[in-house]
């Protein structure tokens, strides 16, 4: 059997402010579009599903999120994750400069859990808490500079 990965979804509070965050770091909106209905509610596994949902695709191409804002049912509030909790809790990007990226984050009021790490002399990499709590990973790769 052939397996692809299509995307990873994410559930944001702030549809907008989460693709402003995105795309600034680079990624372009491919698509955008409202869902619900019965095929909605099937798929999701949730009664009276509408949502808010846009695709973000990274410059290679190869990368995507999907982000949605949900309208009904009502989006529920829950803790912001912390790295350590069972489940999927961060998207990882590769960048070529991990303190631009970190400027561009700042600009959105997004800031380093901790600080900045060199692991090896092979990567500069962060956590940065995004929009709607998520954990983004950045890394700047320093075996190509």
């Amino acid at each position: 059997m052939a397996i692809t990965l299509e995307n990873v979804g994410i559930a944001v509070q702030d549809i907008e402010a989460a693709i402003a965050f995105f795309t600034d770091l680079g990624l372009t909106v491919v698509g955008r579009d409202t869902v619900s209905g019965e095929w909605a509610d099937t798929a999701v596994g949730l009664d009276g599903n509408h949502a808010k949902i846009a695709l973000l695709q990274t410059p290679d191409g190869h990368g995507r999120l999907e982000l949605f804002e949900y309208i009904n049912p009502a989006a529920i509030e829950t803790s912001p994750t912390l790295p350590n909790e069972i489940g999927m809790h961060r998207v990882a990007f590769s960048v070529d400069d991990i303190d631009e990226a970190l400027e561009i984050a700042a600009r959105h009021g997004c800031y380093p859990l901790r600080g900045v790490a060199n692991y090896r002399d092979v990567y500069k990499l962060t956590y940065v808490r995004g929009p709607s709590g998520i954990i983004v990973m950045l890394a700047e790769d320093l075996s190509t500079s």
